[in-house]
């Protein structure tokens, strides 16, 4: 139960998201936890949102009538009298997501949507309107809190850590709360909530060095290290029914990422990292992931969307029956709301962190979650393999930033060329001059 009387303001940047919908149910489902006054929604592709957002006021009419909800493109009206942001945007949405996958694989080289070339290319795409979306809300709503899970995160970062040093923006990411809701599948236990850890990396790239049961204190990294070198994360396709079919073979392939590294447990995105040949090897360069979620996500989430508008009720609706994916955000704003001090991950600037990584560089690890922001937790040091790794990986997002702000043809190049997933200069040159022009309408002109 909450602790006072208080309600908040909440605004969602990316209202038309096929996660938008989740995430309300989440909300609403959690109201004991982090009660809502006022919930909007903000997206400047009024097509899209409206489809979702019809749907969702259906939703609030229904099971929170006593909630203001609103959507609109007016950035004055999305974030006037806020508390928090949830920052939940795509940039160029599936389309460009679509040719960062594809563009790499013309050159045998990872078509993904946040590793690699693609990832980079999603990157400084983000960068001005995140930046943009910290100015509104600063101007219209300066006591709120940005908590931002637009990708691609590590990039983002760095850019707010520039260029927005004092705002209050949180970078966080869901991939290790989906695998350690997985983790505690495997060991017998419910979520994420049942485990503690120490985690160290870079956003989509890091490592676990110690699992244990919260209540028990047990370490759980024998029998998770047992399981993990036979099946990967993979537990069951009853646990993935909402989700695009690749996934499957991305979480069993964590298996191979373990047995590199075998005194530590990887995230899932390190596979394009330890074996982007196979990687290549396995993708149908003219069907990516952006192809599944437009065939399923998205067809999904629309279809229920209209099927809720079109019968003028939203009961049975199918986030009711897993609205978990976002839960883990609405743990996060209730531990700032509160000043609870729970332990989340983050992406911030190490400062010590990792005590063998340079201050500046942005690392996900551990945080307290408190009502003045983030504390990170210590680390300690990260093994030569992993640091060796990280070092290459956050010196290609410094020098995507660098691009950004110096609007630097060259220093993209290099971020491409350095870059582990890409085999050499000529080819990463390659990659770099097919994508200028389809970016065009959102990077900075480099030269």
């Amino acid at each position: 139960m909450t602790k006072d009387n208080r309600k908040f303001s909440v605004v969602i940047a990316g209202g038309g998201s096929t996660f938008t919908p989740g995430f309300v149910l989440n909300l609403l489902q959690n109201q004991d936890r982090f009660p809502l006054r006022k919930l909007k929604f903000y997206d400047n592709d009024a097509e899209r949102q409206k489809k979702i957002g019809d749907a969702v006021a259906i939703i609030m009419k229904e099971r929170a009538p006593e909630i203001e909800f609103e959507y609109t493109t007016d950035p004055k009206e999305a974030f006037t009298d806020v508390d928090f942001v949830m920052g939940s945007i795509r940039v160029g949405k599936y389309h460009m997501r679509s040719l960062d996958e594809k563009i790499p694989l013309r050159y045998g080289v990872n078509g993904q949507e946040t590793t690699g070339p693609g990832g980079m290319a999603y990157g400084l795409r983000s960068i001005p309107a995140i930046i943009q979306i910290i100015d509104w809300m600063e101007e219209y709503s300066p006591n709120a809190w940005m908590i931002n899970y637009s990708n691609t995160i590590a990039i983002v970062a760095e850019a707010c850590r520039r260029l927005r040093p004092h705002s209050k923006v949180i970078n966080i990411c869901d991939m290790p709360i989906d695998i350690m809701t997985r983790m505690a599948q495997i060991c017998g236990l419910k979520d994420y909530h049942d485990l503690d850890f120490n985690y160290y990396g870079l956003n989509h790239f890091g490592w676990w060095k110690g699992v244990w049961d919260k209540k028990t204190g047990k370490d759980l990294m024998p029998e998770l290290k047992k399981y993990v070198s036979k099946n990967g994360y993979w537990v069951g396709g009853d646990f993935d029914k909402d989700t695009e079919p690749s996934w499957e073979a991305t979480f069993k392939k964590a298996a191979d990422c373990y047995a590199l590294e075998p005194n530590t447990l990887p995230n899932t995105y390190m596979q394009y990292y330890y074996y982007p040949q196979y990687e290549v090897k396995h993708a149908d360069p003219h069907h990516t992931r952006t192809d599944e979620i437009r065939e399923y996500r998205q067809k999904i989430v629309f279809g229920e969307c209209e099927r809720i508008v079109k019968e003028g009720t939203a009961e049975n609706n199918m986030w009711d029956r897993n609205a978990t994916h976002s839960e883990y955000i609405v743990d996060i704003c209730h531990a700032i709301a509160y000043n609870t001090g729970e332990k989340f991950l983050a992406n911030i600037p190490n400062n010590g962190a990792i005590s063998n990584m340079d201050p500046d560089s942005i690392v996900e690890v551990p945080c307290l979650f408190t009502s003045h922001g983030v504390e990170p937790m210590t680390t300690g040091k990260a093994g030569i393999f992993q640091r060796g790794l990280m070092m290459e990986q956050q010196t290609c997002e410094k020098l995507v930033v660098d691009a950004y702000e110096q609007h630097s043809y060259e220093k993209m190049w290099e971020a491409f060329a350095l870059n582990k997933t890409v085999p050499d200069a000529l080819v990463a040159k390659k990659i770099l001059d097919d994508m200028i022009p389809e970016n065009k309408p959102y990077w900075p002109e480099l030269k």
